[in-house]
């Protein structure tokens, strides 16, 4: 069995991690680890695992020691370390963060705030979006995992640009999202009374997924693409919805854009692109790996509107970073993943 050992185990994200992880046939948790918890049961900080995850949270150093993979759910600026202890120590490193997603320093100097310690590490990473960057994945030791929002909208909108059938200028990726992407710690927009009954924008314009999904975005189509992001807060606790506005091509057709997305993504058993008539929703894919798609032409202004839809626990973070430890272990990528999502 692989040992898969996780630091930063008490958020949202590492917590989902140890719930997915305790089904996968072919891994094994070997170590939880925790600053604000360390010496406490895991159990203890969430009653849910009591009798299933009982281990007691360590410090990042003993988890390494007994992992073969190891993965970092922690907030930005925290992993260039530990991703350079790992890979000095032979362990395949995933990181769930934000340290490694940005290929340029410039922009993660501008939107983090922070510089590459590493940077021989960071020309090494992986950006670990499997169904469009599957073979740099494969065997590497070290993994970017994408953000939730950089997950949603590249998938939705990548066959469109990559087919050149759309514009890669004036994109508008408009998105909602569950509590859950903020944290375990509350603050005043995410306490009940403040969320309950309520939607409203946040970061319009300044959000830090928009360098990462323009750099997605810019690959694909192999030209210099920018968006206007906007993230609203919705009272849910899981998923994002992704609607996605993109100029059409003069005489685009929606078979030739259900064509491109077929030949994209037909193969992808993550990637549900839904028949015509149907709208992709979160509550869908609540609580699984898969991303749903839906796709619309407004005729009177010639453009595509792309939806998508993910469970932000798990496509947008655990779910996908277990898939690319399967990649990067040679495993079935599926594995510990083919849950079906709850019908209600």
């Amino acid at each position: 069995m692989i040992r898969a050992g996780i630091i930063g185990a008490t958020g949202y994200a590492g917590a989902e991690l140890v719930r997915m992880l305790s089904g996968h046939p072919d891994a094994e948790i070997s170590a939880v680890g925790s600053v604000s918890y360390e010496g406490k049961p895991l159990s203890g900080v969430y009653p849910a695992y009591y009798r299933l995850c009982d281990k007691i949270c360590e410090n990042e150093k003993d988890v390494i020691k007994k992992s073969d993979v190891v993965f970092a759910a922690l907030p930005s600026g925290l992993s260039q370390e530990i991703a350079e202890e790992c890979f000095c120590a032979g362990k395949f490193f995933i990181d769930m963060g934000a340290d490694f997603r940005l290929k340029s320093e410039k922009d993660y100097r501008r939107w983090y705030h922070g510089k590459f310690i590493f940077p021989e590490l960071h020309e090494k990473a992986a950006y670990g979006l499997p169904e469009l960057f599957r073979e740099n994945i494969k065997g590497s030791k070290l993994v970017a995992n994408p953000g939730c929002y950089a997950t949603a909208v590249p998938l939705a909108l990548a066959p469109a640009l990559e087919s050149g059938f759309v514009s890669p200028d004036g994109i508008i990726a408009d998105c909602s999202s569950g509590v859950t992407g903020s944290g375990r710690k509350t603050t005043q927009n995410t306490h009940f009374p403040e969320l309950n009954e309520s939607m409203t924008a946040y970061k319009a314009g300044c959000h830090r997924h928009t360098p990462e999904m323009e750099q997605t975005l810019s690959t694909v189509s192999g030209k210099e693409t920018h968006i206007t992001f906007v993230p609203h807060l919705i009272p849910v606790s899981r998923g994002i919805l992704a609607t996605c506005y993109a100029k059409l091509k003069p005489g685009v057709t929606m078979e030739q854009l259900r064509n491109a997305y077929g030949k994209r993504y037909g193969r992808e058993f993550f990637i549900r692109l839904l028949p015509d008539g149907r709208t992709a929703d979160i509550k869908n894919v609540r609580l699984s790996n898969f991303c749903d798609i839906s796709l619309h032409i407004d005729s009177h202004t010639e453009t595509l509107i792309a939806v998508s839809a993910i469970d932000n626990m798990v496509k947008g973070s655990a779910g996908q970073a277990m898939q690319n430890m399967n990649l990067m272990l040679g495993l079935d990528e599926k594995a510990g993943l083919t849950s079906l999502p709850p019908a209600f």
